[in-house]
């Protein structure tokens, strides 16, 4: 196959309702799960700036609000990583799979 049937090819499967679909569902996830974890990172430098008696409140011991909130980032990342696997193996790649299968076999049009 050369460049340009590559290319005609490529911009058929961008344009097919099913990559539509794909990127949204991809985008309805994403977007709302950045926007989240952004917040979440920001309130914790916004309180730690501006609520340093909060942050600095014992819970237990030794350890504050602040280290709970630091510790809660790391606990997010996992969670997100985590659920973002499982939806990309629930949803997204079969989609994808599917999308490529047709284009390898010339059938998306």
């Amino acid at each position: 196959m050369d460049a340009e049937s590559r290319r005609a090819a490529f911009k058929t499967v961008q344009d097919s309702a099913e990559f539509q679909e794909l990127r949204s569902r991809y985008r309805r996830f994403v977007f709302p799960v950045t926007g989240g974890a952004l917040a979440f990172y920001f309130l914790y430098v916004l309180l730690a700036a501006y609520a340093p008696g909060f942050m600095g409140e014992k819970v237990v011991g030794n350890i504050n609000v602040g280290l709970i909130f630091g510790l809660l980032q790391f606990v997010m990342v996992f969670g997100i990583t985590a659920v973002y696997i499982r939806f990309a193996r629930e949803t997204l790649d079969p989609m994808s799979t599917k999308i490529r299968d047709d284009l390898e076999a010339g059938g998306l049009r």
